[in-house]
């Protein structure tokens, strides 16, 4: 803020005390229009179950996040001790928060919900790196120690694994859930050398990585105790989900696990019923919605295994292709790992070439995939990009070829539409050197320059809804479609920089930091689609959890009076930044064809 604003701020301010045990305002019965700052003293953040959400220590501020989403967060902030706060005005507060600034901070906004009584080391969605977050030493044992010794140890040192030091220099892992699967359920003594049932080598992540990157691991791999190296290798601790989950998170995780126990479609279908309440769980206990959308790709990815699985087992087995020769891609925005509740699921199919006699066999398997995942509530494509059509399932050959034609001349065949569908495509099932296509795109902007420029000219073709956003401005009411008239030419201006950079498959904001890196986005502009697209993931999100609460299908249509004034300026000036950045890139980023 620049001097002047701050005085003008301060004028608007007032002191207020605050006994001990004081409600200093009930967010879940009202928004009121104000933001508070801690002077002095402390104030917990408290969940309607008296759970503690967030503890604001003597700088820190809270009341904003009610601002801006209007509402929808049920917590009430009490004073833990005798405090003096500071009352920041709400009209002059909203200003701030729609600047660069201001949406960078929201942008790392997160909070956490203690589990249980072990204290949260970290919110589910922090950017810190994990070295950061890693408390006390690892408990290291030697190969040759029984389980017996282990499980001293572990309860020694108030763990649930420990990590076993091979001659080779890796590491191994015993757990909590070993001692009870491998052990106990397997009736083997507690004697036997740990080796014996230990996992080895144990996968690990470098301490440079964020929470929220290791807690994508974790949920993807189904694990609990991840160790943590330097880039040397050398083990600085292991984290634990509690240390990185809120207790809503930790419904992801069994989720997960329900639906991989699954036996049959109708008990898949049942168990994935829960796939959008967690994740509106999530969001509600402050989860951000980058975290939120990645973790729901991750659940869908799990129900799209499955639903695989018991096509595959439903087959006749003298017509059964076989489970090792072709891979299922997810595309579209579950592929990107930044899926929303309304989002269907676009697939397509790779097989090997071998394999090609099968095709049909295996499109029927795709059929039935989907007709199971309809069941789950996860509806197919609605445009038809699905594995069980001919279009979308081809050996791997023939993607390779349809893919030199695509680049050869993107006008032909729908090329351009094509190529991006699977171009997002991500394997979720199989040999993920099947999918051929993103390699004839890694030397685009060398190799075929003009189907790069076609790219581009297709990004650039999206434009903004400027005249809703007249509406939004007026406060005429109107609708505005939140995905196609805003964040998909984020999207495809993020694909064609990263096309730009060689890189053909990435999220969405991980291609725009290619794009700022190969010059074809300036640093700037990259960074405002970036904060941009966040704060439009988050608007999706919050307007799609209400329709959830509501009873209602979720989807991307906004009713503008709805917004709250802070979520409006926001839109306004979100919408003003894509087509600034579309006209400097198509004034100074496209040559001439």
């Amino acid at each position: 803020m620049t001097p002047g604003e701050l005085d003008e701020l301060a004028a608007g301010s007032s002191l207020v005390a605050f006994a001990t045990d004081a409600v200093i305002a009930d967010y879940s019965a009202h928004v009121p229009d104000d933001v508070w700052m801690v002077r002095t003293g402390r104030v917990a953040l408290q969940a309607s179950d008296g759970s503690v959400i967030d503890a604001i220590e003597p700088g820190g501020i809270f009341g904003y996040t009610p601002l801006l989403t209007g509402g929808g967060m049920e917590f009430v902030a009490r004073a833990t001790e005798s405090s003096t706060l500071i009352r920041l005005p709400g009209n002059q507060v909203r200003g701030q928060f729609a600047k660069p600034a201001g949406l960078a901070f929201l942008a790392s906004s997160a909070w956490s919900i203690t589990p249980g009584n072990r204290p949260a080391l970290v919110p589910v969605a922090d950017s810190r790196p994990v070295g950061e977050l890693v408390l006390g030493d690892p408990l290291l044992v030697s190969p040759d120690v029984s389980v017996r010794e282990a499980v001293v140890r572990m309860t020694e040192c108030h763990v649930s694994y420990a990590l076993v030091s091979l001659p080779d220099g890796e590491y191994g892992i015993f757990t909590d859930r070993d001692l009870r699967t491998r052990v106990v359920a397997a009736g083997l003594s507690v004697d036997v050398p740990i080796t014996r049932v230990m996992s080895a080598p144990a996968r690990r992540v470098t301490a440079d990585l964020t929470a929220e990157t290791v807690l994508m691991h974790m949920l993807e791999s189904g694990l609990r105790h991840m160790p943590v190296t330097t880039t040397r290798g050398e083990v600085v601790g292991v984290l634990e989900d509690a240390d990185l989950l809120a207790a809503s998170a930790r419904q992801s995780f069994m989720l997960r696990r329900s639906i991989g126990l699954a036996a049959d479609a109708t008990e898949l279908q049942a168990t994935a019923q829960d796939v959008t309440h967690v994740a509106s769980a999530l969001f509600r206990s402050g989860t951000k919605a980058s975290a939120t959308s990645g973790i729901l790709s991750i659940v869908i990815d799990s129900v799209v295994r499955r639903a695989l699985e018991l096509a595959l087992a439903e087959s006749p087995a003298e017509t059964r292709p076989p489970a090792s020769g072709f891979a299922w891609l997810t595309l579209g925005s579950i592929a990107r790992r930044e899926a929303m509740p309304s989002s269907d699921v676009d697939s397509a199919l790779s097989w090997r070439d071998d394999l090609s006699q099968a095709s049909g066999r295996l499109r029927e398997v795709a059929r039935r995939t989907h007709a199971i995942l309809d069941g789950c509530g996860l509806p197919s494509d609605s445009n038809g990009a699905i594995a069980a059509s001919s279009n979308f399932a081809r050996s791997q050959s023939d993607w390779a070829v349809a893919a030199k034609g695509w680049l050869d001349d993107p006008l032909i065949n729908r090329g351009l539409i094509m190529s991006s569908l699977l171009l997002d495509g991500r394997v979720v099932w199989g040999d993920a050197t099947l999918h051929t296509v993103p390699a004839a795109y890694r030397r685009m902007r060398a190799e075929h320059p003009n189907a790069l420029r076609l790219q581009l000219l297709d990004a650039l073709s999206g434009r903004v809804r400027t005249r809703s956003l007249r509406d939004v401005v007026s406060r005429r009411g109107g609708t505005f479609d939140l995905k196609s008239h805003a964040v998909t030419p984020i999207v495809n201006l993020a694909r064609w920089g990263g096309l730009a950079g060689d890189v053909a498959t990435a999220s969405t904001p991980a291609r725009l930091k290619v794009a700022a890196a190969s010059g074809a986005l300036t640093e700037r502009d990259a960074s405002t689609l970036g904060e941009v697209f966040g704060m439009l993931q988050r608007l999706r999100m919050t307007h799609q959890v209400e329709q959830l609460s509501a009873g209602q299908i979720p989807g991307d249509v906004i009713t503008m009076s709805e917004l709250s004034p802070l979520n409006r300026s926001l839109l306004n000036d979100g919408l003003r930044e894509i087509a600034a950045v579309q006209r400097r890139v198509g004034n100074f980023g496209m040559p001439a064809l």
